[in-house]
């Protein structure tokens, strides 16, 4: 007969560093998890310390707080009489391990260290930490000189057995869950720092479940949530499988601090730690079976709508400012900012109207306000949302109409002005030093003069942005600054196509890692579910950087002009550029394939050339990028994802020869086929009424096949099945 346990999961906003803040969401998780009955609580990965400490890992003050933290935990009445499964850095023979410490009524049951670290993408866990490669356990002389089990195993109860994996343990093809169901463990545990990216959540729902699928039981899942302090956005996910199905589900994307899920349900020996405690009630009878639910997945618009809102909320209430300040230029890319900001806003109204005490009180302190209640979120972005246009003489009406029409609907406080003025003072200061004033490629200047104009215009508008950011609520009368946002994608990062120290330099960029394609889907959803009809004209409009002249006062420069390729293209070259690790030459052996039915091997050698001299010549870029949310696989963030140089030698010249002599090489071998196909024999006469005379095809080395040529092979072909028809139906 089966057993009934309650256990519990949680979802925690943690963040790096905050050891108190840290301390009592996780004293709020384990209340509740005892209030629903639960035995065991498990939380997120180094949920005591935070997972993004990053070099703060290094520092015997990190350690020192943690264990002050467990100290704290372990003392406290509300984690008696439940076993508790928390993480934190843990110093053993002077190694760092990441580690679980799980405790029952003052005493550490287990310290178990992470066997399999992350170390791909974002994640530097062999910077930090070692693996424990040892079998079985060992003893371990923790600060008040009491030894406890340190190593790798399971917990065995009066009426079952636990074991524990840490995050990249589920995703490594030997995962420890494996040997651990061979030898009879029940219940598997994972506590996880596992990070957004777009459409990450159903490679984790099929792991789970194949975890138990295979060998049956019980797998818990907490994950981390929130914005830890980094790029990062931990989008929770909690969940509870038994034999193969989903049973509990937390939400994905959350404001709340703490969320957690409730559920009742039933090679080398693993090391059993005996611990005199059961996680079902000897007296009850009652055992219900367990229902699958059925998940539900967003789409990737839906998660750009809710991820990086989520993680703005968390930097903007944690960065003690009072707002957002966005140059909105009326295209696709601050667009996107704007609605994400009015989605961030969207969901706080959302939480604060189904009784979010702690949201509602987040927000009463980044405006200012004790007493204020937000009723919608129109009103709400009026009061923590400013947009900016900046326009100067290349500027058209449409892009200003645009912005200011968008900027209504949401209700941001939106500023319209004019950078002319500062334009035109700062070169006149460069034609008094030197005498001469740079031109337009339009009006006869040259290519340096062209950028080197347009970039002015950029650098005055970052300047005017953090102007107005310090002190526009200050003119107001208002308490406080503006965060200033950025709104560069990361198609654009990946060329260089921005100007280094512009408007797309802020303080954090919600976009950064979003490729164009998603972003432009993003807005579609938008107009449907905010039913806003200002992003339809947005959405039609081609990308402008609008900083060249413009012609008969329309726009004659666009963005993928200027690139030299589409974002479709860009984004399908990033992928290869980072996912496939592809360099030139493998990257245009890929496209040709890829691209066979749009584009000769010349034409996709001339692309992929092109592409690398931009990245290699604007990589630099990558160093001073603001920082961005993480959604991509392929971003080109430098300070911590993309690890590559940027000083590059921008000929590629091994690399491009290799790419002409293969161009070269198949266009020989088309060449070579074309000629194979040869007329008849020369001098046959072609008519409707007299077809071709020979019945041979001969190899002709100088001429091609004429269409008559081509209509006699065919209706040669046609008389020949016809004539097999006929024997067949004749029986000849």
């Amino acid at each position: 007969m089966g057993r009934k346990v309650i256990l519990a999961t949680c979802a925690l906003n943690q963040w790096a560093l905050d050891f108190d803040g840290n301390l009592r969401r996780i004293l709020k998780s384990v209340e509740v998890a005892r209030s629903r009955g639960a035995r065991y609580r498990l939380g997120p990965e180094l949920d005591v310390c935070g997972y993004g400490c990053a070099d703060h890992f290094y520092e015997s003050d990190t350690l020192l707080h943690c264990f002050q933290v467990l100290k704290e935990l372990l003392e406290s009445p509300v984690t008696q009489d439940i076993i508790c499964d928390v993480g934190m850095p843990v110093m053993h023979h002077n190694v760092r391990y990441n580690c679980r410490v799980i405790f029952l009524n003052k005493k550490i049951l287990l310290i178990r260290p992470k066997m399999l670290l992350a170390n791909h993408g974002n994640n530097r866990e062999l910077r930090w930490f070692s693996p424990w490669n040892k079998l079985g356990i060992v003893l371990f002389l923790i600060p008040d000189f009491e030894t406890v089990p340190f190593g790798d195993g399971v917990l065995s109860t009066n009426d079952t057995c636990i074991g524990s994996e840490i995050c990249a343990e589920l995703w490594n093809p030997r995962s420890p869950h494996v040997d651990m169901g061979l030898d009879g463990v029940e219940i598997i545990t994972n506590s996880s720092a596992s990070y957004h990216e777009l459409s990450k959540a159903s490679r984790r729902v099929s792991l789970i479940r194949s975890a138990t699928s295979k060998s049956g039981g019980i797998y818990m899942f907490a994950n981390q949530r929130g914005c830890d302090g980094d790029r990062l956005y931990y989008d929770g996910c909690a969940m509870i499988a038994v034999n193969g199905d989903i049973v509990a589900q937390g939400a994905q994307f959350s404001l709340e601090d703490v969320v957690r899920r409730i559920h009742v349900s039933s090679r080398i020996p693993c090391h059993r730690v005996k611990v005199d405690f059961s996680l079902s009630e000897s007296q009850d009878v009652y055992f219900p079976s367990h229902e699958p639910i059925e998940w539900r997945f967003h789409l990737a618009e839906e998660e750009i709508s809710l991820g990086p809102a989520c993680w703005l909320w968390d930097y903007l209430r944690r960065s003690g400012q009072a707002g957002f300040l966005l140059p909105l230029s009326g295209g696709v890319d601050s667009s996107s900012t704007a609605c994400i900001v009015y989605s961030m806003c969207h969901q706080i109204c959302q939480a604060v109207k189904n009784g979010s005490a702690q949201v509602l009180e987040d927000v009463r302190h980044v405006v200012g306000n004790a007493a204020y209640t937000p009723k919608e979120p129109r009103e709400l972005c009026g009061r923590l949302f400013t947009t900016c246009y900046m326009a100067s003489e290349n500027s058209s009406q449409d892009t200003c109409n645009r912005a200011k029409d968008l900027a209504a609907q949401i209700g941001s406080t939106h500023i319209n002005l004019n950078i002319d003025m500062a334009v035109k003072a700062i070169l006149g200061i460069f034609s008094l030093v030197t005498g001469k004033l740079p031109q337009f490629r339009a009006n006869g200047g040259s290519t340096r003069e062209n950028i080197a104009l347009q970039n002015v215009q950029a650098r005055v508008r970052m300047i005017l942005a953090y102007l107005f950011a310090q002190l526009s609520l200050w003119a107001q009368g208002r308490p406080g600054g503006l965060l200033v946002l950025g709104s560069a994608n990361v198609d654009e990062s990946l060329t260089g196509y921005f100007t280094k120290y512009d408007c797309s330099s802020a303080d954090i960029n919600p976009i950064g890692g979003i490729s164009k394609t998603d972003l432009k889907r993003f807005l579609q959803y938008c107009a449907d579910k905010f039913k806003l009809s200002a992003l339809h004209s947005i959405l039609a409009a081609p990308p402008s950087a609008e900083l060249e002249p413009l012609r008969h006062g329309h726009v004659s420069q666009t963005d993928e002009s200027d690139m030299g390729m589409t974002y479709t293209e860009l984004s399908l070259i990033g992928r290869l550029r980072k996912i496939s690790k592809c360099g030139p030459y493998s990257m245009f052996c890929k496209l040709i394939h890829m691209w066979r039915e749009t584009c000769s091997p010349s034409q996709v050698a001339v692309k992929v050339k092109h592409f690398f001299r931009m990245y290699s010549a604007n990589r630099h870029k990558m160093t001073t990028v603001t920082p961005a949310y993480h959604a991509e696989n392929y971003s080109p963030d430098d300070n911590r994802f993309d690890l590559r140089p940027f000083l590059y030698n921008t000929l590629w010249n091994r690399q491009f020869r290799c790419i002409d002599e293969q161009v070269t090489t198949l266009s020989t071998l088309r060449q070579e086929a074309l000629l194979s196909f040869q007329p008849y024999t020369a001098g046959t006469v072609h008519s409707e009424t007299k077809p071709c005379s020979s019945r041979t095809i001969v190899l002709h080395k100088t001429q091609l096949p004429t269409p008559d040529c081509i209509k006699c092979m065919h209706a040669r072909l046609v008389q020949t099945v016809l004539d097999i028809l006929t024997i067949i139906k004749t029986g000849q």
